[in-house]
């Protein structure tokens, strides 16, 4: 078994698991806090939840947002494709297929292809913005830079073995591995936002509408 079969097939194995299992771990502990605070489930109100993610969810949709349109375009833009192309990329859907026999539809290459770069592209103005902005670089960290880097190296290694721009084999190598090291590292770093924004955005949209009678965007 050479050094592809590995990273394709037990690595892959062994990361999935450790994202399942990492992200069940996280939900559950999350959930067991907030019932030991004794105030966070009496406070949490579908009415006020549901208003206050909708505000978020849409762009412009809060008045951070408004103040800040670059920033608001660019994070839209990089969650939507970080989200969205790995799913819908042929060549996944195609591994998917020939794994376990599961097809859905996909976007067209060129599509993917303009995500892929618009996620590279953004990750540099973040990386940009850390370093010149003084209000985030006063709180970033090294875990930050380190972070950035886990998510743009799928999409990099991905663009760069799909159009053959050096050595493929390797490149292509390098591309799962990226893509298994983001994914044990979403329940263990921040990236873990993804599934605790819903929560706390759902909890401070009810804790102002229900409590204090005030708007949370």
């Amino acid at each position: 078994m050479d050094l592809y079969e590995i990273v394709r097939g037990p690595l892959a194995w062994a990361a999935l698991l450790l994202f399942v299992l990492g992200t069940a771990y996280r939900i559950v502990s999350m959930l067991i806090e907030a019932r030991r605070d004794k105030v966070v489930y009496p406070y949490l109100s579908l009415k006020y939840g549901l208003r206050s993610l909708m505000h978020w969810l849409i762009p412009f949709g809060s008045v951070n947002m408004r103040k800040r349109p670059v920033m608001t375009v660019v994070s839209f833009a990089f969650h939507i494709c970080l989200l969205v192309t790995p799913v819908f990329l042929l060549a996944h859907i195609i591994l998917w297929d020939e794994s376990w026999g599961l097809q859905w539809w996909s976007l067209p290459e060129a599509v993917t292809d303009v995500m892929s770069v618009l996620v590279v592209g953004a990750c540099a103005f973040f990386l940009i913005r850390r370093i010149v902005a003084p209000e985030v670089q006063n709180v970033t960290f090294l875990s930050d830079y380190v972070l950035l880097a886990v998510v743009v190296l799928p999409f990099l290694t991905g663009f760069l073995a799909y159009h053959q721009l050096g050595p493929y084999r390797p490149m292509l190598i390098l591309h799962i591995l990226a893509g298994e090291i983001m994914l044990v590292a979403i329940p263990f770093s921040r990236l873990s936002h993804m599934f605790f924004f819903f929560f706390t955005r759902a909890y401070m949209g009810s804790e102002f509408g229900k409590v204090r009678n005030a708007r949370d965007w």
